[in-house]
């Protein structure tokens, strides 16, 4: 299955590249762009249980590193390969005091990250402030259609890797209970720490290539919170926990956005992530990929987990 679906990525990618249609390469890229955010929020929302209410974060360090490198002289290449690097740090950096706390706490604290740094982004000029950075045409749109198709891949194999690692087994321990999985010998914090980590990496990829595709980065854009919105309807759409899942939630809701999108308005595809959100919820808490005979992990669950433990005590005891 798994080479199955790397396989059909590679021929959507060739196909429209040999198309020579700019709106179908536009959509392919941002299709693919769109499969490694998802899978990115995946790693740290679906394998270890943990609500990233600002994984946005990431895209926009990646996005911002990139542009800064590269107008300084640094090669696009080595710009971009710096970006998941900046990301991977930060979220070390971040994680290790936030992912000790629990439910709406951790979620709260990582929206507060990503709108902080919006905020920094605003006041450094060197950033470009509010008014973003140029970036000279680097890529042409094959290139950027090629390189965000590696991107997807990566982030699909990464999953596809942990779901049958040990490592898989320990973040699934740590979802389950993360008592038992301490009394069991796993060190919960550093095996959070380390899919935050790598969670950064394929959405910071994503937001150093989306730089040069779009020429021109600034902060409403690449820390909009709307992006996180949209990689959690697709990951609990497909199955959240579920790399092929995530995959066909995220291919559901791309293909959803460009009909509405051309054909509508933006504002109604808006209206669109807040009813499937419900629907999910509501209707089919374990995803597309729960009906495929693949193991999930419950949106219920997931955003039970936002209750705090002292609601819950005390509605036991009533």
């Amino acid at each position: 299955m798994f080479i199955i679906l790397l396989a059909s990525i590679v021929i959507v990618s060739i196909a429209t590249a040999l198309s020579g249609s700019t709106y179908a390469i536009r959509f392919a890229t941002n299709y693919m762009m769109w499969i490694a955010l998802a899978q990115s929020l995946n790693t740290i929302t679906g394998y270890v249980g943990r609500v990233d209410f600002g994984h946005v974060l990431f895209f926009g360090i990646g996005a911002y590193a990139t542009a800064y490198l590269y107008l300084n002289g640094v090669p696009w290449y080595i710009a971009l390969l710096a970006a998941p690097a900046a990301a991977a740090l930060a979220a070390v950096i971040l994680g290790f005091p936030t992912l000790r706390l629990h439910g709406a706490y951790f979620a709260i604290a990582t929206w507060s990250f990503a709108e902080a740094m919006k905020q920094i982004v605003y006041n450094t000029e060197a950033l470009g402030s509010s008014f973003g950075l140029p970036i000279p045409p680097t890529l042409g749109y094959i290139s950027t259609l090629a390189l965000m198709t590696l991107v997807a891949i990566f982030a699909l194999s990464m999953n596809w890797a942990i779901e049958r690692s040990r490592l898989g087994l320990a973040f699934n321990a740590i979802r389950g209970n993360e008592l038992v999985a301490s009394t069991a010998g796993v060190d919960v914090v550093r095996y959070r720490v380390l899919a935050y980590a790598l969670s950064a990496i394929p959405a910071a990829l994503a937001g150093g290539i989306y730089t040069f595709w779009i020429s021109y980065v600034y902060p409403d854009d690449v820390f909009h919170g709307l992006k996180t919105d949209q990689m959690f309807v697709m990951t609990l759409l497909g199955g959240a926990g579920s790399f092929i899942g995530v995959f066909i939630g995220t291919t559901i809701v791309s293909i959803v956005y460009e009909i509405l999108w051309t054909f509508f308005s933006e504002q109604l595809y808006l209206v669109f992530l807040g009813v499937m959100l419900m629907a999910i919820v509501v209707f089919m808490p374990n995803g597309v990929a729960h009906y495929m005979g693949l193991r999930t992990y419950s949106a219920r669950r997931l955003l039970y987990s936002l209750i705090p433990p002292q609601l819950l005590g005390y509605r036991k005891k009533e």
